[in-house]
């Protein structure tokens, strides 16, 4: 049987700002998607989510580190992927998202202190501001990646959002337990 060894590897400092994070506020299109608005002959919008992404989001709540999406938009589909990840925690339409992201810290009983942040332009910018740890995607508005801790290698829609869970797991110090379970 082959050995397993943990292979991910973050900068101390990255791991320092990930460790008091028990929240993570995700923005929808242009991070846990590519950005791209596609609609299909009834102009429902379709969109495609990476199952990377999906799994890292069940590794957060296995942390107990709440997964929450304060989103621009709304559709079907968007709220199937979320109910099938177990995401509670969501606020859809959101032209101002800070009231909704203050709303659900408030909630579970959190500040800013403990949230990350996951955006990719100008509506993200009030909880990039705040968050004690504020990531984007690459490919995100110069604005937004100016207030960047962190942007991850892989581009949205295509691991982005698995990167962010992965650091944070990695931070926790049970990235190994959970590499370990997950092969056993």
């Amino acid at each position: 049987m082959r050995e397993i060894q943990a292979r991910l590897q973050f900068p101390p400092e990255m791991l320092l700002l990930a460790q008091p994070v028990r929240v993570v506020f995700f923005d929808i299109d242009g991070v846990f998607t590519d950005g791209g608005l596609y609609f299909d002959a009834e102009g429902e919008a379709l969109k495609r989510f990476s199952t990377l992404d999906g799994y890292g989001i069940k590794m957060l709540q296995t942390l107990g580190v709440v997964p929450a999406v304060v989103t621009g938009r709304d559709s079907p589909a968007l709220r199937k992927r979320l109910t099938g990840l177990g995401v509670t925690h969501a606020a859809f339409g959101q032209e101002h998202k800070l009231p909704a992201a203050q709303t659900m810290l408030k909630d579970l009983g959190l500040d800013w202190s403990a949230a990350a942040a996951m955006g990719d332009d100008w509506p993200d910018l009030p909880l990039l501001r705040r968050a004690a740890f504020a990531c984007v995607p690459r490919g995100a508005h110069a604005e937004c990646l100016a207030l960047a801790d962190w942007t991850p290698e892989a581009l949205p829609g295509h691991g982005a959002v698995r990167a962010l869970c992965d650091l944070v797991a990695v931070a926790s110090g049970r990235y190994r337990v959970l590499l370990e379970q997950a092969a056993s």
